[in-house]
């Protein structure tokens, strides 16, 4: 056994002594949470209670989402353990809205599912988990595949249909390929609408749980501006469309009487007040 083997063992070994104590003091840090909230008229949303009676099968969201698992074979290990994170997001997301989508797995059977048997009891969660293709659990003609490549741009959500979510971390490695696969499958494909209501300096690739959050906030009644904004990190830097053109109007239209400088996307307007 070489050394990484056996520091890699003492490790566990490590973490396993000390996980009763850090399951201990996780609880009583959410204990006193609740407690300042409670002192503080502070709203932690849906109680466990109300939570177990907010299930997809008694949900009015009928909107379909699986992240197709077929990708395992493409990432190291590193991502697909990223990648089991993005999920256990998604999971509690859609645990904790008032009325959660219709969430599944595709293909969960590779390296994947190795990594999601670190937590226990998964395979009780409010998410259906299925070994074959979505391809084979779905209609074709109800699935939707997710690539930013499609020319098809998405302005809504068909309630009875089922979005497809590539589970693949890359770093941009295989672009197009989940574009490319959809199109060999014969599925209908489509993108979110970023360029149409955001302006971004970032990458505009997203991560799984990004995606979803974005579905699930559209899918609660907010527009697609609003979920962008609510959902992407500060560091994507993302300025709504509509600002911007309002800005555009504004310079043209003040130009003549007024200073106008633009510092970092913002506008500041100098007014010439004469006395």
């Amino acid at each position: 056994m070489s050394k990484r083997q056996l520091k890699k063992i003492k490790k566990k070994e490590k973490w396993l002594e000390r996980k009763g104590e850090k399951r201990l003091k996780e609880r009583e840090k959410a204990k006193q949470k609740r407690a300042y909230a409670r002192a503080h008229n502070i709203d932690l949303g849906p109680s466990r209670k109300a939570l177990k009676k907010s299930t997809m099968a008694d949900s009015n969201c009928k909107v379909g989402v699986t992240i197709d698992m077929s990708f395992d074979d493409l990432m190291i290990d590193k991502d697909v353990a990223k990648l089991t994170k993005q999920i256990l997001r998604c999971y509690t997301l859609n645990r904790r809205a008032l009325a959660p989508m219709q969430f599944s797995l595709t293909s969960f059977n590779g390296t994947s599912r190795m990594h999601m048997q670190k937590h226990n009891g998964y395979q009780h969660w409010d998410v259906k988990f299925y070994v074959e293709s979505y391809l084979n659990v779905y209609p074709k003609e109800k699935v939707i595949y997710l690539t930013s490549e499609s020319e098809n741009i998405i302005n809504h959500l068909e309630h009875d249909c089922v979005y497809v979510i590539g589970g693949l971390v890359d770093h941009n490695s295989h672009k197009g390929l989940c574009h490319k696969l959809a199109k060999e499958a014969g599925v209908r494909h489509g993108r979110l609408p970023l360029d149409e209501f955001l302006q971004m300096k970032a990458r505009k690739v997203l991560t799984v749980d990004h995606v979803f959050e974005i579905l699930l906030r559209v899918s609660e009644g907010k527009t697609w501006q609003e979920a962008f904004l609510q959902v992407l990190p500060e560091r994507k830097n993302a300025q709504p469309i509509l600002l911007l053109e309002e800005n555009e109007s504004t310079l043209k239209n003040c130009e003549d009487e007024e200073n106008v400088c633009e510092t970092n996307g913002t506008v500041y307007i100098s007014l010439n007040i004469n006395v």
